[in-house]
């Protein structure tokens, strides 16, 4: 009998559910049930119906004072780099009535020219990190690296997410990396890229963006820009709905950067719109909504001044 007893429980105890990862568990408070559809469908409403009281003079302006002028070319050079920022200290002479950019943005080993040159106050110095943009190094190597650009004067990291791993399911990597690289950052941001062009639908931005956020994302990124399909106003839209789901959720206010692939100052309305209708007035600050691009500042500045200027 007594042995009955014991089989009987053993038997029991073998039919429990599988206990959920913590991944599977953060997730599980959000929704997660979107297609691909609905998403098109919201955005192709919030262009046709939002976007044209946002092209204002003001907005613009606001949105010059949002970019990450950026080079991360395979051809940048200490000289070019050194010019790239003498730029951005003579705009503050020749517009001292128009926001400066938000951040220079460049790689790690362009850090300590940039913190040199740089003498206006309020721009951040980002560097990409973490083997970007693959983000196929070794854990060790990324924390490295970013300590290493850390000290050389960068005040904001944007690393890869390993997308490879991401797709694979293997969420434990993702998120492990994610922190470690949070770890190494200590106060400084960390705006971590999904590279949503390669994971394809709504669902899985959505997903890799709580990923991201839960780890210790201060912002989520859509793109590095070295691979098509970058930013779309889709991408933009879902990881938009996530950052609001989480604020809701645990009260932590998370920014949103699109970057690669913004063409025309309507990419970037269509963007910032975007952020105001899911998002509201409280991302509407160049600290919450950053845009990372080369192209958009002489552009938005054309418009701003009323003709064209190619001054970065």
């Amino acid at each position: 009998m007594a042995e009955h007893n014991h089989e009987h429980e053993h038997h029991h105890h073998h039919v429990e559910m599988p206990k959920k990862s913590k991944y599977e568990e953060a997730l599980a408070k959000y929704n997660l049930d979107i297609t691909d559809e609905e998403v098109k469908a919201a955005v192709k409403k919030i262009i046709a119906e939002k976007v044209h009281e946002n092209d204002t003079p003001e907005v613009k302006r606001f949105l010059m004072g949002s970019v990450e002028l950026t080079t991360l070319k395979t051809t940048d050079s200490d000289e070019s780099v050194l010019a790239f920022t003498e730029r951005v200290n003579q705009f503050e002479n020749e517009y001292p009535n128009l926001p400066h950019v938000a951040t220079i943005c460049v790689y790690p080993r362009f850090a300590k020219i940039v913190s040199e040159t740089l003498e206006v106050e309020g721009v951040e110095i980002a560097c990409v990190s973490g083997s970007f943009p693959s983000s196929q190094a070794l854990i060790e190597v990324k924390t490295v690296e970013t300590a290493l650009a850390l000290k050389d004067g960068a005040t904001e990291i944007d690393m890869v997410q390993s997308v490879g791993a991401f797709l694979s399911g293997d969420y434990e990597t993702v998120c492990d990396e994610i922190q470690q690289m949070k770890e190494t950052c200590g106060d400084h941001k960390l705006k971590v890229i999904l590279e949503t062009g390669c994971l394809k639908t709504a669902a899985n931005i959505k997903t890799a963006s709580i990923l991201a956020m839960y780890s210790g994302a201060d912002y989520i990124k859509t793109s590095t820009g070295k691979l098509e399909p970058a930013a779309t106003p889709e991408a933009a839209y879902v990881m938009c709905q996530a950052i609001k789901e989480y604020y809701d959720e645990t009260g932590i206010q998370i920014g949103f950067k699109p970057a690669g692939g913004l063409n025309s100052v309507m990419d970037a309305l269509i963007y910032y719109t975007i952020v105001k209708e899911v998002l509201g007035e409280k991302w509407l600050t160049n600290q919450w909504f950053r845009m990372g691009t080369s192209r958009l500042a002489n552009m938005l500045l054309s418009e701003v001044v009323g003709e064209e200027v190619k001054f970065f």
